[in-house]
C-alpha cells in the first residue's frame, strides 16, 4: 500500500518563504507525475496547485506561477514545493497526490500553511 507523507508546513509573514516535502513509499515514485493541492479554510474543493511528470516537465496553478517551484528527487522518492513571496491567500491545507492507476490514487494527510503576519 503506498503512502505519501507532506512536511514542511508553519506559520509565516507575508512576503517570507517556506519548503514542502512529500516522501513516497512503497510506489515506484519516478515513474509517475505527482502533484501539490492545497484547500483553503471554509472551502471544500481542493485546488491543484502545480505537477511535475516523471520527465520533469511542470505546471502551475496561475495564481502560484513565479513564486512557486515545484521539484521531485526519485533517488530520495521526495517531492518538494518551495513557496516564495507568500501571501494570505496561499493559506491553505497543502496536500501530496499521486496517481499510479485510474482506480489507484493516493493522498498525504497534508500540512498546513498559514500566511499571517
Amino acid at each position: 500500500q503506498g503512502q505519501l507523507v507532506e512536511s514542511g508546513g508553519g506559520l509565516v509573514e507575508p512576503g517570507g518563504s517556506l519548503n514542502l516535502s512529500c516522501v513516497a513509499s512503497e510506489m515506484m515514485f519516478s515513474l509517475y507525475t505527482v502533484a501539490w493541492y492545497r484547500q483553503a479554510p471554509g472551502k471544500q474543493r481542493r485546488e491543484l496547485v502545480a505537477y511535475i511528470n516523471r520527465f520533469g516537465t511542470t505546471n502551475y496553478t496561475t495564481s502560484v506561477e513565479g513564486r512557486f517551484i515545484i521539484s521531485r528527487d526519485n533517488a530520495k522518492n521526495t517531492l518538494y514545493l518551495q513557496m516564495n513571496s507568500l501571501k494570505p491567500e496561499d493559506t491553505a491545507v497543502y496536500y501530496c497526490y499521486t496517481e499510479v492507476t485510474m482506480n489507484v490514487k493516493y493522498w498525504g494527510r497534508g500540512t498546513l500553511v498559514t500566511v499571517s503576519s
